[in-house]
């Protein structure tokens, strides 16, 4: 057993989502979305060092000293895996664990919105799961792969950096790949991943032009391509996308999305109003010929009118999701307002209920 399992143990056992190691401070717990210090001593560099460098391998050890940086899964078995990223700061080797439930959670049990109901019958194209760092994209996606793990026959690929959750097969065919252990990048993975009879592929990150490119191509071809970005809204999404490339390409580009774009659900996580953890708020687009004419004709801010007048189709904004968390009590007027993309007329909108 690794000395470092102990304080992963710790993590789960307290229910925290995430463990930070940095020298100068004890080991630090995000709980319930806030940061709070263990009881332990506080840090060093060659602590981390050693805790750290005990659960690689000589070539992961290698690699961080060379590249300064470093992603990998670890495992306890029986408890949980983690997602480990490992980097150097001014005060020395640092390391963030992120706990992965060995439980996939269904969408009714992460209180996904009637909406991502109608995104699982799309069977070609692409979806986009979006949202900032720790916003739950990973565990969003795990729900969605394994509702059609468990209804359907495909053959489903996943392409990650690290590995994450961890598919049993079911109904579908599951092909896991890890970058580094089983690629050498997302965009080689995709490459040949064409070439392997997938119905589905989920990108972890399309963090490149290349990987891009390559999904876009994907989605052409009738594959289901799920891929996450780090944007808040549907609409920096794709301007996103298209922006990644040169502007000589981007009209084509913006074609190519008009017609291989069938959704977009951008989420961030808010603290519940009875401080027990968090829940979703999301951003649904389902894409129509009207949205597609928008991205066709570069018309990306009107986008937002029509996910606000989209209900019937299962669509709601950002602040739509907000407003419903707060009038069913989940979450704080008061919360609800930071998280709000239009601040101004979601304060107009409850502003008695932010000032009670």
């Amino acid at each position: 057993m690794a000395n470092i399992d102990v304080l992963l143990k710790e993590m789960v056992h307290s229910g925290a989502s995430d463990l930070h190691m940095v020298p100068g401070l004890p080991p630090m717990l995000r709980l319930k979305g806030d940061l709070a210090p263990t009881n332990h001593k506080p840090l060093s560099h060659k602590v981390n060092e050693q805790l750290f460098f005990e659960m690689m391998t000589p070539e992961q050890q290698s690699l961080l000293q060379s590249t300064l940086e470093l992603d990998i899964a670890y495992e306890i078995e029986g408890l949980a895996r983690f997602r480990c990223n490992f980097f150097y700061q001014l005060r020395g080797v640092s390391g963030v664990f992120r706990q992965i439930p060995t439980v996939i959670q269904s969408l009714d049990d992460l209180g996904m919105p009637k909406g991502v109901q109608r995104i699982m019958e799309i069977r070609k194209g692409l979806i986009l799961v979006t949202g900032p760092t720790g916003s739950g994209k990973s565990t969003t996606l795990a729900a969605i792969i394994n509702q059609i793990n468990e209804t359907r026959e495909q053959h489903i690929i996943t392409i990650e950096d690290p590995l994450e959750f961890v598919h049993r097969n079911k109904r579908s065919l599951i092909t896991q790949r890890e970058i580094g252990a089983h690629a050498h990048d997302f965009a080689d993975a995709l490459r040949v991943a064409s070439r392997e009879d997938p119905d589905i592929i989920l990108i972890g990150e399309m963090r490149d032009l290349e990987t891009i490119s390559l999904a876009l191509t994907c989605a052409e071809l009738g594959i289901l391509v799920f891929g996450t970005l780090h944007t808040n809204s549907a609409v920096k999404s794709i301007d996103r996308i298209i922006n990644e490339f040169p502007a000589s390409q981007q009209n084509q580009i913006r074609s190519m999305l008009s017609e291989s774009l069938k959704a977009v659900l951008a989420q961030q996580l808010v603290k519940t109003a009875d401080g027990s953890g968090r829940c979703a708020a999301v951003e649904i687009l389902i894409s129509n010929p009207g949205v597609g004419n928008l991205i066709r004709e570069a018309k990306l801010t009107q986008i937002a009118s029509v996910i606000y007048t989209g209900t019937a189709e299962g669509m709601q904004t950002m602040d739509q999701a907000l407003q419903q968390l707060v009038d069913s009590g989940r979450i704080t007027p008061e919360d609800a307002y930071w998280k709000a993309i239009d601040k101004e007329s979601f304060a107009n909108q409850c502003k008695d209920e932010i000032l009670a």
